[in-house]
């Protein structure tokens, strides 16, 4: 009996700290905290992240995930692939090449009026819909 219980206890634990760990941070947005958990888990070809985010926060956000979709983010990689980059200011320079490349770590999320909100933040800006002609 002593050993189950502390079984339990130490799943109970785990649960906890799992939970906390994937956990949006305070004011965090949904591209910051997609963003931060792909860096940390990778994206399974899934809206995943997008997902978690919409039933931690926002529940009643159902066409959070449709949004996503419609610039072209079919899975939470493809969401910064096609739909949303960091703005111009957040990036840095490639010491090698010259050329204006996302950081290796994003900066911090200047964070979201309402904790509820499925907008991004100041950071990032919808990316250009590439065209036939840009092929």
């Amino acid at each position: 009996m002593e050993q189950q219980r502390v079984v339990r206890d130490a799943e109970e634990y785990l649960q906890l700290v799992v939970a906390e760990v994937m956990a949006p941070h305070p004011a965090e947005c949904v591209l910051c905290y997609v963003a931060r958990m792909l860096g940390e888990h990778g994206c399974d070809e899934t809206l995943r992240w997008t997902g978690r985010f919409r039933e931690l926060r926002s529940p009643r956000a159902t066409a959070l995930e449709g949004r996503m979709q419609a610039v072209g983010g079919f899975c939470d990689c493809e969401v910064f692939l096609n739909g949303y980059r960091l703005r111009r200011e957040h990036l840095e320079r490639d010491i090698h090449t010259d050329e204006l490349r996302a950081p290796d770590h994003p900066p911090t999320c200047a964070g979201v009026g309402r904790l509820d909100s499925t907008k991004p933040c100041t950071l990032w800006e919808r990316s250009r819909r590439r065209s036939l002609d840009d092929w």
